[in-house]
This record gives structure tokens, C-alpha cells and sequence, in this order.
């Protein structure tokens, strides 16, 4: 039998924090005193719903103190969406209210909630319905094709989401052609970005009218806003072997007392970020049983483009890892195949990619090679464009041209071709003096007027 909250006893709630293995008896105490005071209030109510919220906030200190709202609000969202797993309430009233609004996180309920005026706090939150515009159903069903179809299909339905959005807020006349919602939308924002934006949309609308009517003529793309956007781009920050021996070294030194296994995951994930050029996704998606030691490769899978591709590892980097592999196992790892190759106690035992940039980001700050706070200097997916251009020096240094390496440099990254791969070449004073020592001694002789005249 399905048992059912507010149960008398209060066994529910004992279980619950029971199953959460906090680690210190204030912190047992802490929940505790929240659940059972958040069921007090419940039980005076015939129904949980945003009643039952609000009293729960009016009588509870979180209303007087807002730095204790993200605090005790999670542990009620916890507690809730275990109810709704077990069975024990039919629906999750912060769950609900979320997706009244269509937002993805339930604090700005809390915060609206907690208001002077919930009600006006919710309507302001409250955002128009995915594709509801009057080209939201044509939008919708050509990202559900493209879908269909097998690509992944990811950024432009959030471009389109964002200009359907927009024609909800400003709806135009009802005969508007689609030409003029562009223009408005255009009109909205006048930076680089936004342009390049409103070229994409206009690519991705000929691409969905094409399909509709394919004897409408291709529309040619204009290249000018992506040009001008680019002029703004962040140059990438080329780590040099001595700033990533820095990196490592405050990795394995990090702080992290509650979990042993950190620093060495991160200094492992620093590890292949720079040495196998990984994208934070690619690590975050790593399995145990995507690396191969006797081998010595590792497997990538469900990349860009869907792509895997099996990696060969240096044996300096297949070392570590097997002691990775080994402090894992010490520390509890589980030892599935398909469990995360960056393993931690909480959710699925995988490291987010948002996670991921955050603790290395963390690193490279605590190195010095990163303001404390902002998002200005180098970035983590700095270290893929550090990998390609130290690369190509090692093979200057080597009299290796690299010019007849870049396709085997490609497949490594997983790009398509190599004009992908020439994107993460950035021309470093280093790199420009071998380059021109290199042209000095074979492309020079070839431009000899004296040879020439010669012959």
C-alpha cells in the first residue's frame, strides 16, 4: 500500500533524511526541524498546494531572512519531489507553480513566493509558452523533423525559442511578413551579436520554408555580421607547458576535505583536457568502461556530429590514469562499466560539464593565471587551443611539417576537416618565428631571383 503525507508518525520524514547520509548530527537535526515544521503547517490544510507554501513562509523565519531561503527552500524542494516518488503526494506544488510560469528552476517561485505580493510576483515571472507564437507551430514541427532526422539539433531551437518569444511580448500586425518580424526583432538590439543572431534566424527560416516549398529559390548567406561579431570575439589564452605544470600541481592540492577523490579527478580531468584536447562534455561523459589501459586509448562517444573515435593516449597520461583508475576504486567508485570515469557520491555519480568548467575554473584562478572574480581570462576550453598550438610547435622543433599532420590532428579532436581544426590555431610569437624559420629554409630558395635567371 502507497503510504501517504502528512503521515501521523512522521515516519516519511525520518526515512527521508535518513537516506540523504548527511554527514553531521546538525545537519540531521537542521532538516529535520524544517520537514517537521513545514508538516505542521501541511496538516492544517485539506490540500498541498501554494496555500500551504505561503503559510509555511509566513510562519517560518525564511520570509525575515532571506539568506536562509535557498537554504531551507531546497531542503523542502527535496522532500517534495521524494513524495512524488514515492508516492505519497500526487503532485509537487513548487513543481506545479514552475511550470505554470514555463521556468526551469524553482527559486524564483520561492523569491516570488516570499514577496510583499506573491500573486503580482508570479505573474510577473510567469514567461509566454514555448512556440506559442503565430510561427510557433511552423518553428516547432521543423526543429521535431530536424530532430527526426537524426541531428541533434540543439542551438537553433534556442534561437528560435528566443525570437518566438519575442513576437509573443510584441505581437505585429496579423498580415506582418516574416521578413518584418526579422526587422523588428533586429531593431530590438543593435550590437554585433544580435546581427549575427538575426542572420542565423534568417538561414534557419529559408532552410524551414525550402523544406515547405522546395521550389523557392536558395537564399545566399551573408557573411558580413558573423565577420563583424568575430572582430569582438575573446582571443584564446595559449597555456604554456609551464602554466599547465601549475594548474596540475594546485589540482592535486586542492581543498576538498568532505571529498577525498576531488583533487584527482580534476587533476586528471586537466590532464586529458590538455593532452587529448577534450571538450568539458567529452569529460563529463567519460565511462570506466571508455578507457582501455592495455591499450592505452580512450573512447569518445556521442561528440559533435555524433561521432566517436578512439583515442591513443601518451604513456605518461595512461600512467595516471590507472592511478586514477586505482584511487577510485579505494574510494568507493562504483566499478560498472557504464558508471562516470569522474566519480562522485551524489546523483548519477557524474560530473556535470557546468560543474566541470567551475572547478577548473577554480584552478585556474588559484594558479594566478585567472582574475578571482569575472568571467575575463583564460577559459577552460582554453587548454583545447593550448593542445593544438603546442602541438604544432613540438613538430617545428621536430623538423616535422605540419602542414602533413593537420588531418591526423583533426581526427584527433574530432572535427569534420581540417578548416575546423585551423580555428584553434592562434598565431603565438613562438609559433610565427618557427613559421618563419621553417619558410626561411624551404619556401625562401624557391622565390630566388638568381635561380630564376638561371635557368
Amino acid at each position: 500500500m502507497t503510504a501517504r503525507w502528512p503521515d501521523p508518525d512522521r515516519a516519511i520524514i525520518g526515512r527521508h533524511v535518513a537516506s540523504l547520509d548527511l554527514r553531521s548530527m546538525k545537519s540531521r537535526a537542521c532538516y529535520r526541524q524544517v520537514l517537521h515544521g513545514f508538516q505542521d503547517v501541511a496538516e492544517r490544510y485539506d490540500a498541498l498546494g501554494q496555500e500551504v507554501l505561503l503559510a509555511w513562509l509566513r510562519e517560518s523565519a525564511v520570509r525575515r531572512a532571506p539568506s536562509t531561503l535557498l537554504h531551507r527552500t531546497r531542503i523542502i524542494d527535496r522532500f517534495l519531489e521524494r513524495l512524488v516518488e514515492i508516492g505519497a503526494i500526487e503532485r509537487n506544488p513548487v513543481a506545479a507553480l514552475r511550470d505554470e510560469c514555463n521556468i526551469k528552476q524553482c527559486m524564483p517561485v520561492w523569491r516570488a513566493l516570499a514577496s510583499r505580493d506573491p500573486e503580482q510576483a508570479l505573474a510577473e515571472l510567469r514567461q509566454p509558452r514555448p512556440f506559442g507564437s503565430v510561427l510557433g507551430e511552423m518553428m516547432a514541427e521543423h526543429v521535431a523533423m530536424m530532430r527526426r532526422r537524426g541531428y541533434k539539433y540543439t542551438s537553433q531551437p534556442l534561437l528560435l525559442l528566443r525570437f518566438d518569444r519575442f513576437l509573443q511580448l510584441h505581437p505585429g500586425p496579423e498580415t506582418e511578413p516574416l521578413s518584418a518580424m526579422i526587422d523588428r526583432w533586429a531593431a530590438t538590439n543593435v550590437t554585433r551579436h544580435h546581427a549575427e543572431e538575426c542572420e542565423k534566424l534568417k538561414r534557419v527560416f529559408a532552410k524551414i520554408l525550402r523544406h515547405r516549398d522546395p521550389s523557392i529559390p536558395v537564399r545566399r548567406p551573408d557573411p558580413r555580421p558573423r565577420k563583424e561579431a568575430a572582430r569582438q570575439w575573446r582571443k584564446p589564452h595559449i597555456y604554456s607547458p609551464a602554466d599547465v605544470r601549475r594548474m596540475l600541481d594546485v589540482a592535486r592540492t586542492y581543498p576538498s576535505p568532505r571529498v577525498p577523490l576531488r583533487p584527482l579527478s580534476m587533476y586528471m580531468m586537466l590532464l586529458l583536457a590538455y593532452c587529448a584536447g577534450l571538450r568539458r562534455g567529452e569529460l563529463a561523459r567519460l565511462d570506466l568502461g571508455d578507457v582501455d589501459l592495455q591499450d592505452g586509448t580512450i573512447t569518445i562517444r556521442r561528440t559533435k556530429f555524433f561521432k566517436t573515435r578512439i583515442l591513443p593516449l601518451p604513456d605518461s597520461v595512461v600512467v595516471e590514469l590507472r592511478a586514477y583508475i586505482d584511487a577510485r576504486r579505494r574510494a568507493g567508485g562504483s566499478q560498472d562499466a557504464r558508471s562516470g570515469l569522474f566519480w562522485h557520491e551524489r546523483g548519477d555519480g557524474h560530473y556535470t560539464p557546468e560543474m566541470i568548467t567551475w572547478l577548473l575554473s577554480d584552478v585556474i584562478r588559484r594558479a594566478g593565471l585567472k582574475p578571482l572574480r569575472g568571467k575575463t581570462g583564460p577559459r577552460v576550453h582554453d587548454l583545447r587551443h593550448s593542445m593544438v598550438v603546442n602541438r604544432i610547435l613540438e613538430w617545428y622543433r621536430t623538423g616535422v611539417n605540419p602542414q602533413d599532420r593537420l588531418p591526423f590532428l583533426a581526427t584527433y579532436l574530432g572535427h569534420r576537416d581540417i578548416n575546423s581544426t585551423l580555428v584553434y590555431i592562434t598565431v603565438t610569437q613562438e609559433l610565427l618565428h618557427y613559421a618563419n624559420e621553417r619558410f626561411r629554409a624551404v619556401g625562401a630558395p624557391c622565390l630566388s631571383l638568381g635561380q630564376e635567371v638561371r635557368r
